[in-house]
């Protein structure tokens, strides 16, 4: 039993060679070489394709303005949308507008302006009167209001109400790609278009706009509010601008590929809510250059997700955790400040003294140049290592193609740069 499992090497058997040994053509070995040879050349190839690349992420807080930025990289250097594309947007901006009128609406009442309301329908009732025209002056401000509350806020409301485009075919129509309440808010949207115009061109409403930092409605989407008819038309296609304006909360990590100037670039969108932050670290391997987009027109409102934390406040921390992070200690790390045109609007009425994390600011109010630099030193503040040079450093307005495209050629060079100097072929500063 001891010797089933063995064989003895002096035997005969074990001195004779496999057939497969002795037939064994020379030919093989050469094939086999040739085809090591093949496969080694496809993955040098590789390595030199993965070595050329350049690796973007895009990092900051949420509506900060990454996806935009995002959105601008295909608008300049990628293809065009085709048509389930632009229908998803379109479903996109109509919801949009939804979920602002809702918080609005909802403001309106907490700020106890509906007195005022009142006021202007009289005085436009009056005003009719007093003309002696024929046609019906319309809905009312206050009606306009009554059925935005009742069927988009308290939900109150039974009876249908007729759409804008009821009747006729409505190019958008929906998107399954947009999401089950995205759709039903597109639909609300065309029911309930008329009375959304009638109620943003009121002075109430203005006042109202003024004080939305208090219920997080994008600011951007003021120029959806003044395009109501084109938006609500049966023919609709969204802009550009609509697209760059969209706002879709990111819920996971979207790639894109670009070849400009015959260097391959990969573009990392994350999400920047706190609930999505987690997954940022799956992408740190390999990072050329990290974006962090900050909000410069934030420093007076709070987080979605938390509201007693300045949005601002966040992203200087987040800012700060990215910049002394480990993985990035060779990584080049540009600094958007975005929204100028926001935070220079937002500045005539907003002070920034007045907040309570930046109340030490001691420049002029209302000024835009001095609240920038202030920020910018705040941001600097941030910084283990002080070695953080100023052209690293941009002011921006996303939604601005030209802007833009200034901003990320730029960007684009000094990545370049700095690659070329962290392989040698560049003396460092």
């Amino acid at each position: 039993m001891g010797n089933c499992s063995s064989s003895d090497a002096n035997t005969p058997a074990a001195a004779t060679p496999s057939p497969a040994a002795s037939n064994h053509n020379p030919a093989d070995n050469e094939k086999e070489k040739a085809n090591s040879a093949n496969i080694e050349r496809l993955l040098d190839q590789d390595r030199q394709k993965e070595e050329g690349k350049v690796k973007l992420l895009l990092l900051g807080a949420g509506e900060s303005g990454k996806s935009t930025i995002f959105k601008q990289m295909r608008i300049l250097y990628g293809s065009e949308r085709n048509e389930d594309e632009l229908r998803l947007y379109g479903v996109v901006v109509r919801s949009n507008v939804i979920v602002a009128i809702r918080k609005l609406c909802a403001h309106l009442r907490n700020l106890g302006l509906e007195q005022e309301l009142d006021k202007e329908s009289n005085d436009a009732q009056t005003a009719w009167d007093d003309a002696e025209e024929e046609d019906a002056p319309g809905m009312s401000p206050r009606a306009a209001y009554d059925q935005l509350i009742a069927y988009l806020v308290d939900n109150t409301a039974t009876e249908p109400i007729r759409t804008a485009v009821e009747g006729e075919e409505d190019w958008v129509g929906s998107s399954p790609r947009a999401g089950l309440q995205a759709n039903k808010d597109a639909e609300c949207f065309l029911e309930h278009a008329e009375a959304i115009k009638v109620l943003w061109q009121t002075d109430t409403m203005k006042e109202v706009w003024s004080k939305r930092a208090a219920v997080n409605v994008i600011d951007s989407h003021k120029e959806y509010f003044q395009d109501i008819t084109r938006i609500a038309s049966p023919d609709y296609k969204p802009k550009t601008q609509d697209i760059l304006l969209a706002r879709v909360r990111t819920t996971q990590v979207i790639m894109e590929r670009y070849k400009i100037d015959g260097i391959e670039f990969e573009m990392y969108d994350m999400g920047g809510q706190r609930s999505e932050r987690r997954k940022w670290i799956n992408c740190f391997d390999g990072v050329d250059a990290v974006i962090f987009v900050a909000a410069l027109s934030e420093f007076d409102q709070t987080l979605a997700e938390a509201k007693r934390t300045n949005r601002m406040v966040e992203a200087l921390e987040l800012f700060r955790s990215v910049c002394n992070n480990r993985a990035f200690a060779k990584t080049s790390i540009m600094l958007f400040l975005n929204k100028k045109d926001i935070f220079g609007e937002k500045i005539l009425y907003s002070d920034i003294a007045a907040q309570r994390p930046f109340c030490d600011y001691a420049g002029p109010a209302k000024d835009f140049d001095h609240g920038v630099l202030y920020f910018i030193q705040k941001f600097k503040d941030c910084l283990i290592d002080d070695e953080f040079n100023d052209s690293f450093i941009h002011v921006t307005c996303a939604t601005d193609t030209n802007n833009m495209e200034f901003v990320l050629d730029s960007t684009r060079t000094i990545i370049m740069t700095e690659n070329l100097k962290a392989s040698g072929f560049l003396g460092s500063d």
